[in-house]
């Protein structure tokens, strides 16, 4: 019987054996409770339609109805894991509410790592989550050193032998590298996106697959880079 306290959990997947894994991590947890199991989209998109769930872990490759097919659908959708074997759908799914991915084979660690990610995200609002940025960088431009508040930076971009640093304000063409620069940054609050960007967090607007906008400026999310901030961007 479903309490105030127990997360009702609803698993989409069309292999048995990753049912099987999920239902036993989630048998184990007092605090969740198994209400329903689907084995394709469009079962669970009925199954959705007129039942509630709190917490849905999601297959993305499945036939007939895709794990992104079914989100795109839902007008009310439960907080979702996905869970998965490929991990490049990760920053498609940030658009439509995905808190977290498991990567197949789940481990047990990395399925309550989701678990404590969904009480953070039930107790606190996103803006209370987001580490405060406060402080500054300083940077020489032309031949001043520069005091750069970390807030007001929106990203940073390669130039030559200088750094386009782009504030809400203008832009400062710094003399220093990409690397260095990076490094002077917290790294909590900003990441490579590609070999020639260095973006704030929390100044992203959109995400896509390939690039993210920030400030109505398309910014290119290299390959190398696309699971790291995923996972950033999903904290």
């Amino acid at each position: 019987m479903t309490t105030a306290t127990t997360i009702r959990c609803i698993i989409v997947d069309d292999e048995p054996a990753a049912h099987y894994v999920l239902a036993n991590y989630i048998n184990q947890d007092p605090f969740l409770e198994l209400v329903h199991q689907c084995y394709n989209g469009v079962e669970a998109l009925e199954y959705l339609q007129t039942h509630m769930a709190d917490l849905m872990f999601l297959d993305i490759d499945m036939p007939g109805l895709s794990g992104m097919d079914l989100l795109k659908k839902l007008k009310q959708r439960p907080k979702t894991v996905l869970t998965t074997a490929y991990s490049e759908f990760a920053l498609e799914s940030y658009e439509y509410g995905v808190m977290d991915y498991l990567l197949k084979p789940i481990f047990h660690p990395r399925f309550k790592k989701a678990i404590k990610r969904y009480l953070e995200l039930s107790d606190a609002s996103p803006a209370e989550l987001q580490a405060e940025i406060s402080g500054t960088i300083t940077v020489k431009v032309d031949s001043d050193n520069i005091e750069i508040e970390l807030a007001s930076i929106l990203y940073a971009q390669s130039y030559g032998n200088y750094v386009k640093i782009f504030t809400q304000k203008r832009y400062y063409l710094a003399s220093i590298t990409t690397n260095d620069l990076e490094h002077l940054l917290p790294s909590g609050n900003f990441m490579r996106a590609h070999k020639s960007f260095i973006i704030a967090l929390d100044k992203v607007d959109e995400v896509h697959k390939d690039h993210v906008v920030i400030k109505r400026t398309d910014i290119p999310i290299g390959i190398t880079y696309r699971r790291e901030l995923a996972e950033k961007l999903q904290r």
